[in-house]
């Protein structure tokens, strides 16, 4: 099958060499035949002519263009094509004095107008040879770019591809970490036998369908997100008691704002497993509001100079998958000063 089809591209090719010849041909007749009715001297002449144009013309276009001039090399290209030009002029005053001889037998009276002066008959073949090289050349040209844009669009595809593939890793490690601490929460409430474990089983299973199914999404709406940030903070609620000072601030959100999921909450577990309490209280404080086409997400709870901040496998996943999603569209500032950890997150939405 390949076979056949190079013989037919092949066949193609030879055909579009004959017709291209056939036509230069019937261009010397008519440019050398002004002045003149002897059409069959004119096209004799024309052959004599033939065979130098052909040669010149594939030098250029197979040799010089290609293996010279398209790789830069302009002083090869330079001096090879003086070469060509000398060889190529004295050949065509060789033809020209061969078809003097054989067409008028040295009566150079009886030549045509134009074949007379050597400058035209020069110009007629440069003329074709400079038309086709200028095609070849506008040809190659062509396919560098097809290639070059095929290349980068397979680099942009093997970048996607790469991207996805450490996306879904960074996701991966959100899965098992924010399970873990869930369901050791929940296993607390199971030892104290609480009557709060349905509702929290529950919550629990509002959050795992979350995490399973719609995690794997890009982007999800964030008022989906935030359904699930209030369920985590009411599974917080049932574990703190009495020893949770927690506050969530939204405005009004439309539906069809969307976030990356799971890009909120390890911010807020964050808070909850190493806020500090302070008098009794563990205080949380929350804040997401939606301006035009931004989100500004803020947190912040009660901490301790005591306290080394260590983000931990949450916020560095949340930071990676911030530059990989929002590279220029976010800034994230996180403060931890004497007594308040604080988190600043603004989004430009995509």
């Amino acid at each position: 099958m390949l076979k056949k089809k190079f013989v037919l591209q092949k066949l193609k090719q030879l055909l579009f060499h004959i017709m291209l010849w056939f036509g230069v041909l019937f261009f010397y007749s008519y440019f050398f035949g002004v002045g003149s009715k002897d059409y069959q001297n004119i096209i004799t002449f024309s052959l004599f002519l033939m065979p130098i144009t052909i040669a010149t013309t594939y030098t250029s276009i197979y040799k010089l263009i290609p293996e010279y001039l398209i790789k830069k090399r302009y002083w090869r290209f330079t001096l090879y094509s003086i070469y060509t030009l000398i060889i190529s002029s004295y050949l065509i005053t060789v033809s020209i004095f061969f078809s003097l001889i054989f067409l008028t037998s040295f009566e150079y009276e009886e030549m045509y107008p134009v074949s007379r002066n050597l400058l035209y008959v020069i110009t007629g073949v440069y003329l074709v040879t400079i038309i086709v090289s200028a095609f070849k050349l506008l040809k190659l040209n062509l396919e560098n770019t097809s290639k070059t844009s095929k290349l980068e669009k397979k680099i942009l595809e093997t970048q996607l591809k790469l991207k996805e593939q450490e996306l879904n890793h960074l996701k991966m490690q959100i899965h098992p970490h924010f399970l873990f601490n869930t369901l050791n929460t929940m296993y607390g409430f199971a030892l104290k036998k609480a009557d709060e474990t349905p509702e929290m089983i529950l919550k629990l299973s509002n959050l795992l369908d979350y995490l399973l199914y719609q995690v794997d999404k890009p982007f999800v709406p964030l008022i989906d997100e935030i359904k699930h940030i209030e369920d985590y903070i009411e599974l917080e609620r049932l574990r703190f008691n009495n020893t949770l000072d927690v506050s969530f601030n939204r405005n009004t959100i439309p539906e069809t704002v969307k976030i990356a999921p799971m890009l909120l909450i390890p911010f807020i577990e964050n808070s909850f497993k190493h806020g500090i309490i302070k008098n009794g209280k563990l205080s949380i404080g929350i804040n997401l509001e939606y301006t035009k086409d931004a989100i500004r997400f803020q947190i912040e709870n009660s901490s301790s100079d005591k306290v080394i901040s260590k983000n931990g496998i949450g916020l560095e996943n949340i930071k990676k998958r911030l530059d990989m999603l929002y590279k220029y569209n976010h800034t994230l500032a996180i403060n931890n000063n004497k007594d308040l950890f604080t988190v600043d997150l603004n989004l430009k939405t995509i």
